[in-house]
């Protein structure tokens, strides 16, 4: 999957093209990123279906689309950086050479992401399924408004959130919304839920962590609420629906070079620390 609307993309991908290719890795592309670069492309799913792995061409946003889209085909996911801070994309342009040749002798390590298995179930009854790899946000739909968020745990309520909102965070999705939020970061292979309030009015109200194998259920007596998967998809709730969340039974597969280490990569990316 293709970064939409770079420039530089097809140049980027004419040069990634020719590495795989360099190695005898046969490359396929989708008709969706095909028909941006003025090519010929296969079916996405049958993409999936005949590939060993997948590979994002651009930021943390392109590689959180393709882990989704691909997510029932179970394929791990690699991503190559082409955009801006590169938490989930962390092959650098520079080092795809080196990374293919560590791949083809076995130097490299898979991890499980927890995935969010969710649905909106309307007061009407019908029942809107999705998959979350980031976050779940529930916000207000104007600016001008707060909204009221009843949170339940396992069927018991223990919460009503007041502010701009609700965000459902995996561990991957710690150092995204939620960071910017004042969730804390978490070790990505964690199994776990942060629920961090959004501009909270109440100074009582914090960041929880709960264990993965709890059920949260969230309602709002608003008029409307929008719901937000990933930042990418969202849904309008009304008075009667109900947000239902849990934690996927299998995670999101993400392909990394060997020597990669969660730490190094927050020290650069947060501007951590000083060795003096």
């Amino acid at each position: 999957m293709l970064k939409p609307s770079d420039p530089n993309i097809k140049a980027l991908y004419e040069h990634i093209k020719t590495s795989f290719e360099s190695k005898n890795i046969t490359v396929l592309l989708a008709e969706h990123s095909a028909q941006m670069l003025g090519l010929e492309g296969i079916d996405f799913d049958a993409m999936c279906e005949k590939s060993d792995f997948l590979v994002s061409l651009g930021g943390d946003g392109t590689l959180l689309s393709l882990v989704r889209r691909s997510y029932s085909f179970k394929k791990p996911v690699v991503g190559i950086n082409a955009g801006n801070l590169g938490f989930l994309a962390d092959i650098t342009l520079d080092e795809v050479d080196n990374f293919l040749e560590e791949l083809l002798t076995g130097k490299y390590h898979i991890d499980e992401r927890m995935m969010i298995e969710g649905y909106i179930q309307t007061k009407e009854g019908e029942r809107k399924p999705f998959f979350a790899f980031n976050d779940v946000v529930i916000m207000r739909p104007a600016i001008s408004k707060m909204t009221k968020i009843h949170a339940s745990l396992d069927g018991e309520w223990f919460n009503t959130y007041r502010g701009d909102g609700l965000i459902i965070a995996t561990p991957t999705g710690s150092t995204a919304y939620n960071l910017a939020a004042g969730g804390p970061i978490m070790y990505p292979l964690t199994q776990a839920f942060i629920m961090s309030p959004i501009s909270a009015h109440s100074l009582t109200q914090r960041p929880l962590v709960v264990p993965a194998d709890f059920t949260i259920e969230l309602k709002s007596p608003d008029e409307k609420v929008i719901a937000m998967i990933d930042g990418q998809d969202d849904y309008e709730m009304y008075a009667g629906d109900v947000l239902l969340l849990k934690g996927a039974t299998q995670g999101a597969k993400l392909l990394h070079r060997k020597e990669r280490n969660y730490f190094s990569v927050l020290r650069e990316k947060l501007s951590w620390g000083d060795t003096n």
